[in-house]
């Protein structure tokens, strides 16, 4: 009877020491090159080159995943939909030499990201299942982009642009570790087999402490609960973030977006939560800077 109850039990897997190994040796790699765009690149193109460079790798998976025939085609449409609104929401922050800001860029870069979505869509045609595929994915990638290239052009950028990047970064490996090491429930196994009760809480747990350690670093204009409550929705948005992406995945029936980054799979695959937390918290930020939050 043991026998049978012990065959019929799959044994606990371990922790997976050798891929957290990868993530942080991956870490090393990237992490010193997004601090070094944020942070001591003043002009702001440091963001708008890394921006860029983002979106052209996460076109390529996104057409990859998202179509059998016309990748190119498509790919080459969504980079052109995604970067050239990028570059135009430059021009939108104030220049760090003569300090001029041109009103028209952000409404434009919005302009030409809903034009290039609609562009996307129409040279589609043949190349996927439905061609709102493709706009999607310009909305998907187009717009946290923007959203990253605006927030470090603001008052406080670079450290509002680093709590966001810290959030995300200390909520997705928490979530990864705790979920590994505690186990228990499954948050949703639907849609994300591995992703655990532990896990989740494991992820807003560092979120928020990675928040209101750059908070007190950099001795920003915000109260500590205010920083708690950009930490644990910064949190929340980075983990929502990569539940969405697991319905991606399995909408077009792939397991990764693509092997680019050793451990994590996919640029989309690591930055997934990313595109969703960098929304949230530049909401945030223009809710600071209307004067909404007192």
């Amino acid at each position: 009877m043991a026998e049978a109850r012990s065959m019929s039990t799959p044994p606990a897997k371990k922790f997976n020491w050798k891929n957290l190994g990868a993530r942080v040796a991956s870490g090393f790699v990237l992490v010193p090159l997004v601090i070094e765009a944020i942070w001591w690149d003043k002009s702001g193109w440091g963001v708008v080159v890394m921006a860029s460079i983002a979106a052209a790798v996460l076109a390529y998976e996104w057409a990859v995943m998202s179509t059998e025939h016309g990748r190119k085609r498509v790919m080459t449409v969504v980079v052109l939909a995604v970067i050239i609104p990028v570059v135009v929401a430059r021009y939108g922050n104030s220049d760090p030499i003569t300090g001029i800001r041109a009103a028209w860029a952000l409404p434009t870069a919005w302009a030409l990201a809903v034009l290039g979505a609609t562009v996307a869509a129409l040279a589609a045609k043949g190349a996927v299942e439905r061609r709102a595929d493709a706009s999607y994915g310009v909305v998907y990638i187009a717009l946290p982009c923007i959203a990253l290239v605006w927030l470090h052009g603001t008052h406080e950028g670079p450290a509002w642009t680093m709590l966001l990047f810290m959030t995300t970064w200390f909520a997705d490996t928490g979530a990864y570790a705790a979920g590994n090491i505690f186990k228990g429930p499954k948050l949703w196994p639907r849609v994300s087999p591995k992703k655990t009760w532990s896990g989740f809480f494991g992820g807003l747990v560092c979120g928020t402490i990675a928040a209101v350690v750059v908070w007190g670093l950099n001795n920003m204009s915000l109260t500590l609960g205010a920083a708690v409550l950009m930490g644990i929705f910064g949190a929340l948005a980075t983990m929502a973030g990569d539940l969405w992406e697991s319905i991606l995945k399995r909408r077009f029936g792939v397991k990764d977006s693509g092997g680019i980054i050793p451990g994590h799979g996919g640029l989309l695959d690591r930055v997934d939560g990313l595109l969703f937390a960098v929304i949230v918290v530049s909401a945030a930020r223009l809710i600071v800077l209307l004067g909404w939050a007192r």
